[in-house]
């Protein structure tokens, strides 16, 4: 049995057209794919923990690989970090069980929205995160991601091309909060759908200027159509920030008391 190798990385995604590979363009796994069949001389595929979207940042992504190759954790962080761009950096490597799968053994995901607010539009957080020019009542917001918490279909939340047969997903923290340059959305589940954290952040922003009410949360979820929810907030404020790989690392964070949804078909993104 040949040995499975776990991969910490993280990534700039503005220049990504995201982590899966393409026919054409520049993507995460791409570069790794590259790197591994020149080191190899064969195809390796990897195996990651999320898909991101184009221009979607990771502050903490995994993947894993199985390799022939008898190198030690830390040449292979050297060898992985010295053929890879700026803009992608491992920061760690070690070997694990050959039944553990990145996708499958995921119980839980952190992503983080960035929203600055500005009378004009900053070019040095370009990419980094979404501008709003408008006051936002964040207490609102709060408000909004906090009706987000439980096990609920998120059909209304998620893109329309979402292609799973379960859209039940159970969110542990959903929460606004304050920045010294705006505000940020935090969100933990499970797991996540298509656009499910843009889609819910469109709608948190729209209850931010007074267009939406943060008590209509419940409803359009009980409705699951998505048609009442048609927004997507832009991918570049957008940070995978968090990956749990096994319930204990969920519950240190949340709580021993926590349900956790351990379904291997419906982890998505």
């Amino acid at each position: 049995m040949m040995p499975r190798i776990l991969v910490k990385i993280s990534y700039h995604g503005g220049q990504f057209l995201g982590f899966q590979i393409q026919n054409q363009g520049r993507t995460v796994q791409g570069y790794f794919e590259k790197i591994l069949k020149r080191m190899h001389k064969q195809p390796v595929r990897i195996h990651p923990s999320s898909r991101t979207d184009r221009g979607v940042h990771a502050k903490e992504q995994y993947f894993h690989f199985d390799t022939e190759l008898n190198i030690e954790p830390t040449k292979w962080q050297y060898a992985l970090n010295r053929s890879l761009p700026d803009d992608i950096y491992v920061h760690d490597v070690q070997f694990v069980d050959d039944n553990f799968h990145c996708r499958y053994d995921c119980v839980g995901k952190t992503y983080r929205y960035s929203v600055y607010q500005s009378e004009h539009r900053n070019p040095f957080l370009s990419q980094l995160k979404t501008f709003e020019s408008n006051p936002l009542d964040i207490v609102a917001m709060n408000e909004a991601a906090q009706h987000f918490i439980g096990t609920h279909d998120f059909t209304s939340f998620c893109s329309q091309k979402t292609e799973v047969e379960s859209k039940e997903r159970t969110i542990y923290e959903s929460r606004v909060e304050q920045t010294a340059e705006g505000l940020d959305f935090v969100i933990t589940g499970s797991g996540f759908l298509y656009n499910m954290v843009r889609v819910i952040m469109a709608y948190i922003l729209e209850v931010g200027k007074g267009k939406r009410e943060a008590a209509d949360v419940p409803k359009l979820l009980e409705a699951k159509d998505r048609n009442l929810v048609p927004h997507t907030a832009p991918s570049e404020g957008l940070y995978l920030e968090k990956v749990y790989l096994s319930p204990e690392a969920l519950q240190a964070d949340f709580g021993e008391g926590i349900k956790i949804h351990y379904k291997k078909s419906t982890q998505n993104s």
